[in-house]
């Protein structure tokens, strides 16, 4: 029996598993699907090494970035973003690092997509938003990081994020966990007022389906759209990828 898995941490909520053991149980497929559940990415060699017949893995929050020094090769495209979230375990061994986060999100935005959708903002600055800025590139839109702190890669931060900036920018794109299931009362603090029906908010959390930071947007009149169908057509990919 293939064994597949997730990596990652404090991820009891996770999508992959439901979604592939669902899969292979509709289409008859005699794999396994698990969660690794690890404290430090340090447990990801224990991993390799002791379960049998693994062909394949994906990676969440927060070991994108850091599991690359433990790959054999990253794909171009994953080399290129700096983060991986879907590892192919080759006949012989070998880890060969994949991003198919930058699919999903194209295949995801692309039917909310306007004329005036030229500049966006990512909230966050983890393995996640690399990938989106990644897209956002391949998709001609112009796009600016907000973190907590200034940095060389995120010129604005939440306390110098203005009214005027955010009407500059009509897609907002949130890749922080900010609102993720349990904690569903916050969301990140931008200034709200300044959301237009011209707006496309966009979140990658996916439980609930309608984050706070969602539904303020939806009641300023702006598009909205969550992280699942990114999710299907991520692992989509990966399964690809693993055949």
């Amino acid at each position: 029996m293939s064994k597949f898995g997730l990596i990652g941490k404090d991820i009891g909520y996770s999508f992959s598993k439901s979604y592939f053991t669902d899969k292979f149980e509709s289409e008859g497929l005699p794999h396994a699907y698990q969660n690794f559940d690890i404290d430090s990415v340090d447990d990801f060699t224990d991993i390799i090494k002791n379960i049998k017949d693994l062909k394949g893995l994906n990676v969440t929050i927060p070991y994108k970035e850091t599991i690359l020094s433990f790959l054999d090769k990253l794909d171009e495209k994953a080399k290129d973003i700096g983060a991986v979230n879907t590892i192919k375990i080759t006949e012989n061994g070998s880890l060969i690092g994949y991003n198919t986060d930058y699919y999903g999100f194209i295949k995801s935005i692309e039917p909310y997509l306007k004329t005036h959708h030229k500049k966006a903002l990512i909230l966050g600055t983890g393995g996640a938003s690399k990938a989106i800025a990644y897209a956002l590139k391949k998709l001609g839109i112009e796009y600016n990081y907000v973190s907590r702190t200034a940095s060389n890669n995120a010129i604005y931060t939440y306390q110098t994020l203005s009214e005027e900036i955010i009407g500059e920018h009509h897609i907002i794109i949130n890749c922080s966990p900010l609102g993720t299931y349990p904690n569903t009362n916050i969301c990140p603090q931008i200034p709200y007022d300044a959301i237009t029906k011209s707006h496309l908010l966009y979140d990658l959390i996916y439980n609930p389906d309608e984050t706070k930071f969602l539904t303020i947007g939806k009641l300023k009149g702006a598009t909205i759209c969550n992280g699942l169908e990114m999710l299907k057509s991520q692992a989509d990919r990966a399964w690809k990828i693993w055949n």
